[in-house]
């Protein structure tokens, strides 16, 4: 069997919007908008400079419907640079970008083949006597077992899988295409490329099944290096490394506040906690999510004063490196005694809001009224992959510790 090497990606989401990014400054925004494109073109260039024989691309090339063909003339530019390098690709549609979902269209150069969206298909190399196998969606969601319909490896030669699944379940993901890793394994291929869920892993190395995340984060869940596979097969043996090739990234710090700590000493411990962050930033700029959490004194004052306290946690993210910004100051915040005195003696508050504000009705309702404001939106704006319960759980917490700081009297 000849030596070879390919580059597994998946989850380009081109076109997709920055979810939850409210940074100030113009600029910066502007990098993160930009940077799912970025990212693609680096790892062309990165195939291009390792002479990979081969990209896969496992669904999802793009988010959803072209507004206009921007998007599909980007692809296309970098399709063409692949193709004069003479590196051919091989891609399928995933759930974003089903047959049914996709109503745009530009002509792809010759080295772009897709696999079909009605029944799993195999396309042969017959110079590597490498043997991919794949089936794209045709619609949105795929709620059947497509790997077990996939046709038997081809004996003597390399068997690649390609499919975009959560397999029997990934979080936040939808449950499309479920299957288990036995259901690939019973198909005897040597490696499987999944795509579909944004999170790096490897599932099971006998045989090699990969998930590469997605070549870009998008909002906070999407936190940490993202990028795609290189694997290298040599006499049969097979290796892989990531490849990095995010633009811009997204970071969370936890801070756990004491109660003696003062202004100061809060701000030194997000100094602290960002340092590890910025030291494996190589460059790229970093939104940043700062989560606050502890009994403090300061709880009303932090609330009262919410905008203050956000300018000197983003302050305090410059001091350890320029380009980390904030994306979120998150409050988690009790006071000492969180207690108001009535005419009859004292209510505690804290109790008070943990009953009322956790109220499953009032929750539902959040949700209800969340979600029309969702629907509402211009195209794309209202689209997430961020679970709906996740914004009103902030939003409660947020106007909880309002109601915190002015039961202290703070503001």
């Amino acid at each position: 069997m000849p030596s070879f090497s390919f580059i597994h990606a998946a989850d380009l989401h081109l076109g997709s919007p920055f979810q939850g990014l409210a940074l100030k400054d113009a600029a910066v925004a502007s990098v993160f908008v930009e940077a799912s494109r970025k990212a693609f073109s680096t790892l062309v260039g990165l195939a291009i400079e390792k002479a990979v024989d081969f990209l896969l691309i496992a669904g999802d090339v793009y988010d959803g419907d072209w507004k206009d063909n921007k998007i599909g003339l980007f692809f296309n530019r970098e399709m063409a640079r692949l193709e004069r390098a003479g590196i051919p690709v091989y891609l399928l549609r995933g759930n974003h970008d089903a047959a049914s979902v996709i109503t745009k269209t530009i002509t792809l150069p010759a080295n772009v083949h897709e696999f079909p969206t009605n029944k799993p298909a195999s396309i042969k190399l017959e110079a590597l006597q490498v043997a991919l196998h794949g089936q794209g969606f045709a619609e949105r969601s795929a709620n059947d077992n497509l790997a077990i319909g996939y046709p038997a490896a081809v004996s003597g030669w390399f068997n690649i899988g390609i499919l975009h699944t959560s397999l029997t379940g990934r979080e936040p993901h939808a449950p499309y295409a479920p299957c288990s890793v036995d259901d690939l394994r019973s198909r005897g291929y040597d490696y499987w490329a999944l795509g579909h869920v944004h999170d790096y892993e490897v599932v099971a190395n006998d045989p090699l099944v990969i998930f590469p995340g997605n070549l870009q984060g998008r909002n906070i869940r999407e936190r940490g290096a993202k990028g795609a596979v290189l694997v290298t097969v040599e006499e049969g043996r097979i290796s892989h490394e990531r490849l990095i090739v995010d633009e811009a990234r997204f970071g969370q710090i936890d801070i756990a506040v004491d109660p003696e700590d003062d202004q100061a000493a809060i701000l030194r411990r997000v100094e602290q906690a960002a340092q590890p962050l910025a030291d494996d930033m190589a460059g790229r700029m970093m939104a940043l999510r700062v989560r606050l959490s502890g009994i403090t004194p300061l709880q009303g004052a932090i609330a009262a004063y919410r905008q203050q306290w956000r300018d000197e946690v983003e302050a305090a993210c410059h001091r350890v490196h320029e380009d980390i910004w904030l994306e979120k100051l998150e409050l988690r915040l009790e006071p000492p005694v969180a207690r108001i005195v009535e005419a009859n003696g004292t209510l505690d508050l804290g109790q008070l809001l943990a009953e009322h504000v956790g109220d499953a009705d009032i929750v539902a309702e959040a949700n209800r009224l969340v979600g029309e404001i969702a629907i509402r939106l211009p195209s794309g704006l209202g689209a997430s992959e961020l679970p709906l319960d996740d914004t009103v759980e902030m939003l409660i917490e947020e106007a909880r510790q309002l109601l915190l700081a002015r039961g202290q009297g703070a503001g």
